[in-house]
């Protein structure tokens, strides 16, 4: 999971991809990557840490241009601690071509020898986003031997790099002198959205393409469209927009993990808004809770913030029972989800939150957490709320269980991590120490995604084990653990 975001602007664009970073950062927290054009000169800064920490005054200014793109690092290839690793990558040959991705490749082995062996050329680190940048920079080679420079030839080379390439990527890339290529895989799973408004300097059309639609609406863009899935789109710096579909066989399937936790609420992907969806997680976990649980029972439900919020309160409405807030949050500290390690992890959890002990005292509480991954955070919490005084803990995922790994570019590579893998709901609350432990099931979290939209399938490779892109074999499961471990 990163944030990525793209400009084609009239006037400079560096304050305006700082700033859609800024609203990214939720996505991403290990590094930061800006890259500006100006004529056909690239400017880069790239560090590792948070958005507000990389750049200096004399950082932005350096960062000249009208056109630009943004990369916001959550690594899940690749170390998290080595700026190297840090996007946008770079290639000289041909043009010059800059690229940020959000995703996961699955085929990085294959496609490692054959940018060895037969395209001759060197990736300078272990990053998944610099192999599918000297792809695209050898199709773009071959098509372009002897011809023009064109939108077709854009379009052919991707193309042939979706033949090539197997997994999940939503990418942007900047060539130098010539504009701004945006595609997508032939399955969607990343999202990617596009957005337009006109410049008040010329009455030019001005473009930008990125992570999640708040992205647009806070820089004053029209939401246009969202990419297609294998679709590619390339912005000339004077605001000439071409799009074709290059893939063979595209349909859409979603990563259903953005609904559940990974977008921010004020976003809408895919035509859905993620807010919407998480209300109704809530109202169709709530018809299970209903079954499985006396609601004479629970005296209170309690969210842990902030993305399980809309689905705790309408668990709360729909049950007719009081909704309280008894965990508070320092926002100074990140996402435990997103911590690199086990240990950072448990030690993040106890400086992020506090639990209030006058909203626990005897209570019988139900706890709403959007899901359940490794369980260190989730044991924590009902420690919390234990030694603040509670009565009974009875835990509740908007989300099914996590049985099995996300290869798509989300950082649950280890099965054995997963708190669910291979245990029965009774042994996973048994291990948590909680009193009662309820799960959505799979078929209403894809109604709640999916209620009134266009959209049929979602990747759900996570609850399911079924991974879409039909590459993904067992061996190839026990070498992504290896790697990981080691």
């Amino acid at each position: 999971m990163c944030g990525i975001v793209g400009v084609v602007s009239q006037d400079q664009v560096n304050q305006q991809i700082y700033d859609s970073l800024l609203l990214l950062q939720h996505r991403g927290q290990d590094s930061t990557g800006i890259v500006t054009m100006d004529d056909s000169v690239f400017h880069l800064h790239k560090s590792k840490g948070q958005v507000r920490e990389a750049y200096r005054t004399r950082d932005m200014r350096s960062l000249r241009g009208n056109i630009g793109i943004g990369h916001v690092r959550y690594a899940t290839k690749g170390a998290a601690d080595r700026e190297e690793e840090a996007q946008p990558f770079y290639v000289n040959a041909p043009y010059g071509i800059v690229l940020v991705h959000n995703g996961n490749l699955t085929n990085t082995r294959q496609l490692e020898k054959e940018l060895f062996n037969d395209d001759r050329r060197h990736t300078n680190s272990s990053s998944d986003t610099e192999m599918l940048l000297n792809v695209f920079a050898t199709e773009l080679q071959h098509v372009t031997q002897g011809k023009n420079f064109s939108p077709e030839n854009i379009f052919e080379a991707i193309k042939l790099v979706h033949k090539r390439v197997k997994g999940s990527y939503a990418a942007i890339s900047l060539i130098a002198g010539h504009g701004l290529v945006a595609f997508r895989d032939p399955f969607g799973i990343r999202p990617l959205v596009i957005g337009k408004r006109v410049s008040k300097l010329n009455s030019l059309n001005e473009w930008i393409v990125a992570s999640e639609s708040l992205v647009l609406e806070n820089n004053d863009y029209e939401i246009i469209r969202d990419v297609e899935p294998g679709e590619a789109i390339f912005i000339t710096p004077s605001g000439d927009l071409y799009s074709l579909q290059c893939a063979q066989n595209p349909k859409l399937f979603p990563c259903s993990f953005e609904y559940v936790y990974l977008a921010r609420p004020d976003s809408v992907m895919n035509g859905i808004s993620v807010y919407e969806a998480r209300l109704r997680m809530g109202n169709l976990l709530a018809e299970t809770i209903r079954k499985e649980i006396t609601l004479g029972e629970i005296d209170v439900v309690m969210p842990i913030p902030d993305s399980s919020r809309p689905a705790a309160m309408q668990v709360a409405k729909q049950l007719g029972i009081e909704y309280r807030e008894g965990f508070f949050k320092n926002r100074y500290v990140g996402r435990t989800f997103i911590m690199p390690g086990q240990s950072l992890r448990k030690k993040s959890v106890r400086q992020k939150l506090n639990a209030m002990g006058t909203e626990f005292k005897g209570k019988n509480v139900l706890i709403v957490d959007d899901s359940i991954v490794r369980g260190t955070t989730s044991q924590q919490i009902v420690q919390m709320a234990k030694g603040a005084g509670a009565n009974k803990v009875i835990f509740t995922s908007a989300a099914p269980p996590i049985r099995f790994p996300h290869i798509y570019g989300i950082n649950m590579p280890s099965r054995n991590e997963l708190i669910a893998y291979n245990k029965s709901i009774s042994e996973i609350a048994f291990e948590l120490s909680i009193d009662k432990l309820v799960y959505q099931n799979i078929e209403n979290l894809q109604k709640a995604i999916t209620y009134e939209s266009n959209i049929k399938d979602l990747d759900l490779s996570c609850f399911t084990g079924n991974y879409i892109t039909g590459d993904v074999t067992e061996e190839y499961l026990n070498w992504v653990e290896m790697e990981y471990l080691s």
